[in-house]
């Protein structure tokens, strides 16, 4: 890896049982770049981003990681019966972060994306409450790679545009930033287009 590498996947393949999800996927990313990773239903994106978080392991290649990484899965993955500042100390706490300082920043961080809903338990927030508080999450710690699948899923508009005007702060911040985006009149936002293809079935042409 080179000195602005923060993150290498290489000649990545996934099976779940007979089925191959990635055969060969490749994702390099840069401090200060994003990228946007795109393709068909069942490409595998989902699956590559958990690989490079280190939640999933690949049947095949390598992944190398410099900093730290911070992962916002395209569903919430929240304790219902927990509120949003229980969810920032908890996480905050795995980071090495006092409460304070896990409320303080996390509570910075919700209050950039409107959320003002701290008291709320989790299973009582919208769809789009939930989002805000499963990326902040992500956020938390200042990481230096951003592995986002959708992390936009149920906002308003307004804070999708919110979204992509942060998505700038964090490159000039130095992060680099991989996120999964259907949003294709979006991607002038990127730096960069990674494209997954399905991988093709035994005696199927490419």
């Amino acid at each position: 890896m080179t000195a602005d590498v923060t993150l290498e996947a290489s000649a990545i393949v996934k099976r779940f049982k007979k089925r191959l999800v990635l055969d060969g996927a490749e994702m390099v990313l840069s401090r200060g770049e994003v990228i946007g990773l795109v393709g068909e239903n069942g490409a595998g994106k989902t699956s590559l981003l958990r690989i490079c978080a280190g939640l999933l392991d690949p049947d095949g290649g390598s992944v190398h990681r410099r900093g730290r990484i911070g992962y916002c899965p395209q569903h919430p993955a929240l304790f219902d019966l927990l509120t949003a500042s229980e969810h920032l100390a908890l996480f905050g706490r795995a980071l090495g972060l006092g409460r304070t300082a896990a409320l303080r920043e996390g509570g910075a961080i919700l209050g950039e994306f409107g959320f003002r809903e701290h008291h709320t338990l989790a299973k009582a927030l919208s769809g789009g409450s939930r989002q805000k508080l499963n990326l902040s999450l992500a956020l938390l710690g200042n990481p230096d790679v951003l592995l986002l699948d959708e992390p936009y899923q149920g906002f308003d508009h307004g804070t999708y545009i919110d979204f992509w005007d942060h998505v700038d702060t964090w490159r000039e911040r130095g992060t680099a930033v991989a996120v999964v985006t259907h949003m294709l009149t979006e991607l002038w936002r990127v730096d960069r287009v990674v494209e997954l293809m399905a991988p093709q079935p035994p005696g199927e042409p490419a």
